[in-house]
């Protein structure tokens, strides 16, 4: 995809003031959250890289921010008859937050399978919500008929000049943070935040006289967006599983789209297991809880998909993760990064092979933490049982190392990962 072109005052959607009067509208409620200097993330792409935490702002993410401007834009007649949307995440809980902040009513539809710790969240924040379908389509219908027969306002999760503003305001908050950033990387999902992002972040970089290069990131699949930028048009694809749920839509926004394409630089896509090794890192690295959605950026970074011209800033965008998921996205991320291989060695059926096959992992200094010994496994013969370790290691070469040993002894690993 070739450099956005179009001037920014010519792009669609909201202009510099309606990202500032968000700006103002937003003060005191949703936070100015920290930009954080990476000097691991610098020294793999070479230039200064932050990270924008939108994962400590109030809610867990970026998503109050829109909500809460666009619910403050409807008149009094409309705030009275309540607001409704369907989210199986963050969307549900801006809205709940707006909604009891400015004294509304909230009603949300979110599918059965939503995880727990953003159900209750969503319910803490005083809203009701209505539990059906095994996917967003009986939520989306759901909250469409709620609202055509009680009138309650549905308020979208990205496609809405107000919601963009809202979260337009992430980027005009790293310009002030770190004027130097010629380089933003942005989730994308149906694209409220990389709209407004983008856009606000363009136009107010035109008023200063630099130049902002702008790169969306999407989930491998969930990824409309680079086949609709090359068509011209908002084409539906259809979303495969991904860890990176709040990112999993299948068609671009009507509006997002519009900007977007005269915006956006670049969009590039990263897989479950790229994602998985960001959050890992981010842990690690930065001390930062971040949901498979928000780590889709640095996963980019990781994988050798970004080209930055100048300082880079990196939008964080949620930290709502199901710990649960945690747990096993974590065990993912190790054994991409090389650090925990799980084998299994075909081993002659008597005494003494366990403990033999054990000292020479330990002495390559590798932490079994999970055995098993069968002797059902896929291709052994009468004589022989199968061991399968778990093994922490301290990287791909260790791992070699752990392998080469065994090798060396006459046994013969195989590796799962």
């Amino acid at each position: 995809m070739s450099p956005a072109t179009t001037t920014p005052a010519s792009l669609p959607g909201p202009t510099l003031d309606d990202f500032y009067d968000a700006k103002r509208v937003l003060e005191g409620v949703a936070q100015t959250t920290p930009i954080e200097y990476s000097r691991y993330l610098e020294e793999l792409l070479g230039v200064p890289v932050y990270l924008k935490c939108e994962n400590l702002q109030r809610t867990g993410a970026y998503k109050i921010r829109g909500a809460y401007y666009c619910i403050s834009k409807l008149s009094d007649e409309e705030k009275a008859r309540g607001v409704v949307a369907a989210s199986a995440g963050n969307h549900a809980q801006g809205v709940a937050f707006a909604a009891k902040e400015q004294g509304i009513k909230a009603t949300i539809f979110t599918p059965m399978g939503v995880a727990l710790p953003k159900l209750q969240a969503t319910k803490a924040y005083g809203a009701d919500v209505v539990l059906g379908g095994d996917n967003m389509l009986e939520p989306f219908e759901k909250a469409k008929e709620f609202a055509e027969t009680t009138g309650a306002v549905r308020i979208p999760p990205f496609d809405h000049p107000d919601i963009i503003a809202g979260q337009g305001t992430v980027g005009l908050e790293i310009l002030e943070q770190q004027p130097n950033v010629r380089t933003v990387i942005v989730p994308i999902g149906g694209g409220g935040l990389m709209a407004g992002v983008a856009s606000a972040m363009k136009q107010q970089a035109a008023r200063l006289g630099h130049t902002i290069r702008v790169i969306g990131v999407q989930a491998e699949n969930a990824s409309p967006y680079p086949q609709s930028l090359k068509e011209g048009h908002p084409i539906e694809v259809q979303v495969k599983p991904t860890i990176s749920d709040g990112i999993a839509v299948g068609k671009p926004g009507v509006l997002n789209f519009e900007i977007i394409k005269d915006s956006v630089d670049e969009v590039v896509t990263v897989s479950d297991d790229e994602t998985a090794r960001a959050m890992l890192v981010l842990l690690e690295r930065a001390k930062m809880v971040v949901e498979p959605s928000g780590a889709t950026g640095v996963a980019a970074i990781l994988a050798g998909k970004i080209t930055p011209e100048g300082p880079t800033a990196v939008i964080l965008s949620g930290g709502n993760i199901d710990p649960m998921i945690m747990e096993r996205v974590i065990s993912r991320g190790l054994a991409g990064a090389g650090r925990y291989m799980k084998m299994r060695i075909p081993l002659p059926d008597r005494p003494g092979q366990l403990a033999i096959t054990s000292k020479i992992v330990s002495d390559q200094n590798a932490n079994v933490v999970e055995v098993l010994h069968t002797r059902h496994g896929t291709g052994l013969q009468i004589s022989q049982v199968e061991l399968e370790l778990h093994i922490e290691t301290r990287g791909p070469e260790h791992a070699e190392q752990v392998l080469k040993a065994l090798r060396d002894e006459g046994y013969e690993p195989r590796t799962d990962f």
